[in-house]
C-alpha cells in the first residue's frame, strides 16, 4: 500500500463522517401520520447512513485519480501502468460485505413487521375502488360509500381493500407510507394504524393519491384522508347513512 493510498483514505473518512453528521441532524421524512411508517423511516434512515460511507470513498479515489493519473500538457505516450492493491481490494470487498449483510438484516426485520402487522384481525375494514379519475370508499359494516374523503378512527388498525374499475392504479397514501396497487379483478390489500388527527388542510401528506402512471388524469386521481377520533368517526359514518 503506497503512501499515496492515504491521501483519498483521509478525504474519504472527513466526508464520511461530514455526510453521516448531517444526515444526523437532517430528516427529510414528510410527517408520519401511522405508526408503520416509523418502519418504512426506520429503513430509509438506515440505507442512508450505509450509503454515505460508500459515495463518500467512491467519490474520494474518483477525485484523487482524475487528479494524480490525469494526463500533463505535452504528454503523448500512455502513462505508467496502474497494478491493483490486494490489501485495498480485499479491505473494500469486507467493509461493502458487511454493509449488504445489514441492510438485508434491516430489510428483512422490517418487511416481517409490516407482514406482522397486515396478518393481524383489523378493527376496522375499508374497501376502495380505483377508477379513471378517483376513488370510491366503501365501509361495508356500515353500509356507507362514498367519492369524496377517506375518514379514518385515530389508534384502530385499519386495512384497506383495493381493486380497480378499468386500469392498473395504485393506492398511496404519503403520510402512512402505505402503497399497494389497485389491479382489475383482483383484491390486494394494506393495513396500517393511525396515530394522529388531523386532515388534508394540516398535512397535504394525508391523501390518497394514484401512484401509477393510469392516464391523462392522473394527477388529478387525489382524495383527501381525515383522521378523527372514534366518536367522531361513528358520528360521522351516522351522518352519511342519513344522507344516502
Amino acid at each position: 500500500m503506497g503512501r499515496s493510498f492515504w491521501f483519498p483514505l483521509l478525504g474519504a473518512l472527513g466526508l464520511t463522517v461530514l455526510g453521516e453528521s448531517v444526515a444526523l441532524g437532517f430528516d427529510p421524512s414528510p410527517p408520519a401520520a401511522a405508526a408503520e411508517a416509523g418502519v418504512v423511516d426506520g429503513a430509509f434512515r438506515t440505507l442512508t447512513f450505509l450509503a454515505i460511507p460508500v459515495f463518500a470513498f467512491v467519490l474520494s479515489f474518483l477525485t484523487y485519480s482524475a487528479l494524480r493519473f490525469r494526463r500533463r500538457p505535452g504528454e503523448q505516450a500512455d502513462g505508467p501502468p496502474v497494478r491493483g492493491s490486494r490489501p485495498v481490494a480485499v479491505t473494500w470487498l469486507g467493509v461493502t460485505t458487511a454493509l449488504t449483510l445489514v441492510l438485508i438484516g434491516v430489510g428483512t426485520v422490517g418487511l416481517e413487521e409490516l407482514r406482522h402487522t397486515a396478518r393481524l384481525s383489523p378493527d376496522l375494514v375499508v374497501r376502495v375502488e380505483g377508477m379513471r379519475w378517483g376513488w370510491q370508499v366503501a365501509y361495508p359494516e356500515a353500509g356507507v360509500s362514498t367519492n369524496r374523503e377517506l375518514v379514518l378512527p385515530v389508534g384502530r388498525r385499519i386495512r384497506v381493500e383495493v381493486t380497480s374499475r378499468d386500469v392498473v392504479h395504485s393506492f398511496w397514501i404519503p403520510a402512512f407510507r402505505a402503497k399497494i396497487d389497485a389491479v382489475p379483478g383482483m383484491v390486494t390489500s394494506v393495513a396500517f394504524t393511525p396515530n394522529r388527527t388531523g386532515g388534508y388542510d394540516q398535512n397535504p401528506d394525508l391523501r390518497v393519491q394514484c401512484a401509477e402512471l393510469c392516464g391523462t388524469g392522473h394527477s388529478l386521481m387525489v382524495i383527501p384522508v381525515r383522521i378523527v377520533t372514534e366518536e367522531e368517526f361513528r358520528q360521522w359514518l351516522a351522518n352519511q347513512s342519513r344522507q344516502m
